[in-house]
């Protein structure tokens, strides 16, 4: 018995598992498929960097930085590895078991500190979990650098923290560093838009954020949106790894996040182009057109069509005039082809501006080829309008009447506008027509009377009342509008005091996508916001400091930043809640309010 066991033992457990197996696997053929664990949720964890971080005397070629996690993990964005100071080629990467492996393209500079940093670039291999980011260090000389200094980059127009900029210092204060040089230290934005550029030298550096299109580490204003920040900066922290502020949180810890400290705050903007010339045209109607520009305020000297009179050329600038709108006022028959000459200031090779003169052909695309005609249709004969009136905003801003083409010939006397009561008792209503300043195809109605809840309100134009450039007379038409129903409405009030420059305030949407009103200022008032429903909402308030009536962006080589804009905030919060059936009044000093 002692010889069958010391023989046959062993086999004991293998059998025993051959068994298991072929009675599990009998046991999967079910309808219901076997239950999994619990789903990885853990992000992977790094165990091991090498060179160790800090180390000294590193090689300036070949050098290969391996980051072992305690998982198999990916690469899922290779823009998350960087290297500060950058070179020109980003820096290569590949796996190696559960390690990522990075390496360089170029030779590292002798006697220099620099930071790699995994920042959103890794994720397991399994659920995707991305690992929160790690910095490491090293020189190729025998000391580091030990300062660093932190911040924050957010969107100039909504102050949404921007994720991916490169936040760029350089020693070199002239205002061209940055379009020429790569910076002397950088580092990337995370979801929260902040950053940490550690391990720098103790000196005064210019700084600023870009949105690297093309990840070249150089500013190109065509490209990129652009921060600076107006003074210059020295870091005044030494580095110590226990700091949240030199920390990588995952960026749902929010607590953590926030509990970072930002030493300088910056705004992005894209600025106007600075070159200028005529870049593209199109013939939309048989007598209009438009051409455009690259750069805003476009000045032009004269303009012309070949075998029209100039005084039978009507235009139109849109607000930042960089689109210009062109309509003939001439009943002849219009060629296919119109020969328009325009005269402007145009950005020579020198990056000087200068008068030329253009000759820009404008073809009818939409005429016929050869011999077939398009059928003509009633849309085709006629003078369109637009009416159009919004009835949260009725009572402020009245009724708009807008035009395809600029009007030759209008019976305002015709127009009409009345009010239905809730007995269905309609009476004609006083109210004043003026055009905008801004746009001549476009008319503001404003009614002469109280408006009041029930009653609709009713602006017609009747038939022919108005004739186009074109020769083509209005088909009737009537626009309706009433105040929104509904007991749970409510209104929120802001009154404005220490208004000493001009502003411009919007209402918007929790999304800060949608404008519901618009107020400019310049004086103290109060602002009403009528007929809301109940959600979240929040109020923009934007300085015009040249009195445009624009939200006009900054300039890098003048200086100047975008125009200021401020979120009213509640509670820390840029959005608040207007609960149904409620009356709000808020007080705002905008002067304080608008301090830095």
């Amino acid at each position: 018995m002692r010889r069958f066991l010391s023989r046959y033992f062993p086999l004991i457990p293998v059998a025993a598992v051959i068994v298991m197996s072929m009675f599990s696997h009998s046991c999967a053929n079910t309808t219901q498929a076997p239950k999994g664990g619990l789903k990885d949720t853990i992000p992977p964890v790094i165990v091991k960097v090498s060179p160790k971080p800090g180390s000294v005397n590193v090689p300036v070629k070949g050098l290969e930085i391996v980051f072992t996690f305690n998982e198999y993990v990916v690469v899922k964005e290779p823009k998350g590895i960087y290297l500060s100071p950058p070179q020109q080629k980003a820096p290569k990467y590949k796996i190696k078991g559960k390690s990522v492996v990075v390496y360089f393209e170029e030779d590292l500079i002798p006697d220099l500190t620099y930071t790699l940093e995994l920042t959103g670039a890794v994720a397991d291999n399994n659920e995707g979990n991305m690992f929160p980011g790690f910095t490491t260090f090293f020189s190729t000389g025998p000391t580091l650098d030990s300062m660093f200094v932190t911040g924050s980059v957010y969107d100039c127009n909504d102050l949404k923290p921007i994720s991916g900029a490169t936040v760029m210092l350089y020693k070199d204060h002239s205002d061209s560093a940055v379009f020429l040089q790569r910076p002397v230290a950088s580092s990337k934005t995370d979801e929260w838009g902040y950053f940490s550029i550690r391990n720098i030298k103790d000196t005064l550096y210019r700084a600023y954020a870009v949105i690297d299109a093309n990840n070249n580490n150089l500013y190109e204003p065509d490209e990129d949106k652009i921060a600076f920040l107006d003074t210059l900066l020295r870091p005044v922290r030494v580095v110590n790894d226990t700091l949240p502020e030199l920390m990588k949180f995952d960026a749902k810890d929010t607590l953590s996040c926030l509990s970072r400290e930002s030493d300088i705050v910056l705004n992005v903007f894209r600025e106007r182009p600075s070159k200028q010339m005529l870049m593209n045209k199109m013939r939309t109607s048989d007598r209009s057109a438009y051409i455009t520009f690259l750069a805003p305020d476009t000045r032009i000297d004269s303009l012309w069509f070949k075998g029209f009179p100039a005084e039978n050329v009507i235009t139109e600038f849109n607000a930042p005039k960089d689109c210009l709108l062109l309509w003939i006022n001439d009943s002849r028959r219009m060629p296919d082809t119109l020969k328009l000459s325009v005269k402007y200031w145009k950005t020579d090779t020198l990056g000087i501006l200068a008068p030329v003169t253009e000759e820009v052909p404008l073809v009818d695309e939409n005429k016929p080829k050869g011999r077939t005609r398009k059928p003509v249709e009633h849309k085709d004969t006629i003078c369109p309008i637009s009416l159009t009136a919004t009835p949260e905003r009725f009572e402020l801003e009245g009724i708009i009447m807008e035009f395809a083409s600029p009007p030759f010939l209008g019976y305002f006397d015709s127009l009409a506008f009345y009010s239905i009561n809730p007995k269905q008792v309609e009476r004609d209503e006083r109210f004043t027509i003026e055009r905008d300043s801004a746009n001549l195809r476009r008319y503001v109605i404003t009614p002469d009377v109280e408006i009041l809840d029930g009653y609709e309100y009713v602006f017609k134009v009747p038939h022919r009342v108005f004739k186009d450039i074109n020769g083509y007379w209005n088909d009737s038409t009537k626009v309706k509008v009433s105040l929104p129903k509904g007991e749970d409405l409510s209104s929120f009030t802001l009154n404005l005091s220490g208004v000493n420059e001009k502003y411009i305030i919007h209402m918007l949407d929790d999304k800060k996508q949608k404008i519901l009103f618009e107020y400019v200022v310049d004086s103290d008032r109060s602002l009403l916001f009528p007929y809301l429903k109940k959600g979240k909402y929040c109020i923009r308030i934007t300085e015009d400091i040249n009195r445009n009536g624009l939200v006009d962006t900054g300039n890098l080589l003048e200086h100047r930043q975008p125009e200021k804009v401020r979120f009213l905030k509640t509670g820390g919060q840029d959005t608040f809640d207007i609960p149904e059936k409620s009356e709000i009044t808020q007080d705002l000093d905008i002067k304080e309010f608008m301090k830095d």
